[in-house]
């Protein structure tokens, strides 16, 4: 029977076993320093999630604030206050070690990068997991699509916009997103996919026209990297787990660690499990 238009093709248990691997071994590679580079396109078919780590006093009021912006802040993990492994991802998962590049926020700046925080670990910090887009992209390539930044071997890009978040008490901003493009029967096809799957952000924010939403060059992304724009095609817009760490610029903690964009944890959790069609 031919695939149905829109409809990716279904995972292979063999296809998560191998992927499952894949993610284990890139964690592994992470945990000692001999990967750093952007998560994109590996371990397909596995959720990757966005990084948070605050201190208590800052957690709670975080959390709020994921609630009240669940397509650029879905919940995946929240960890008890002191808590590095993040058991309910994933086997082993060492929050201090096992993301590829950590960004250090210090009253708002950001002020080191890093490819290991224990020296920074401290017994009432409490870590946020976030879903990611990368997560949905494997469904996307199984449904026929081709995305540029995998085929360019690049970071996704990713802008800053005008779309407004809701404020909690602290954190406040405006959404991140990233820009896949494509023909516009194919950025249908990725509306009805990437819909199946909230806990990535779901469908699409924005199509079309980038100053609608207050971007003004999309050859120089905010974050990541730049990627060709065919004839014919348009720009696809979805929230961006980077958008925490605006809310975090200007809420100030004496502390936060995120990822760096692009470079996110990968769990072992499929994707699959995470769809809700």
């Amino acid at each position: 029977m031919s695939q149905l238009a829109g409809q990716e093709a279904p995972l292979s248990s063999n296809h998560y076993e191998a992927a499952l691997t894949q993610a284990r071994e890139l964690r592994n590679l992470t945990r000692d320093g001999k990967f750093i580079g952007s998560t994109s396109g590996f371990a397909p078919g596995i959720a990757q999630g966005n990084l948070v780590i605050l201190p208590k006093d800052w957690a709670d009021d975080f959390l709020v604030f994921c609630q009240k912006n669940p397509v650029p802040c879905p919940l995946l993990s929240v960890s008890s206050p002191g808590e590095p492994m993040i058991d309910l991802l994933g086997k082993d998962i060492d929050i201090r070690t096992d993301v590829p590049e950590y960004h250090i926020f210090r009253n708002g700046e950001l002020a080191e990068k890093t490819h290991d925080i224990k020296d920074l670990w401290w017994h009432d910090m409490v870590t946020f997991v976030l879903g990611c887009s990368f997560s949905f992209e494997d469904a996307l390539i199984r449904a026929g699509l081709s995305l540029r930044n995998i085929d360019c071997q690049s970071n996704v890009s990713m802008f800053r916009t005008n779309l407004a978040t809701t404020p909690s008490q602290y954190f406040s901003g405006n959404m991140v997103v990233t820009m896949r493009p494509f023909k516009p029967a194919d950025a249908i096809r990725a509306i009805q996919i990437t819909s199946r799957y909230p806990k990535s952000h779901g469908a699409p924010v924005h199509i079309g026209n980038p100053a609608d939403i207050g971007i003004k060059d999309l050859s120089n992304p905010d974050f990541g990297d730049a990627v060709p724009i065919k004839d014919g095609e348009i720009p696809v817009f979805w929230a961006c787990g980077v958008t925490p760490q605006l809310a975090i610029i200007n809420a100030k903690p004496p502390i936060a660690i995120t990822h760096a964009p692009g470079k996110m944890l990968v769990t072992d959790i499929s994707n699959e499990q995470l769809s809700v069609l």
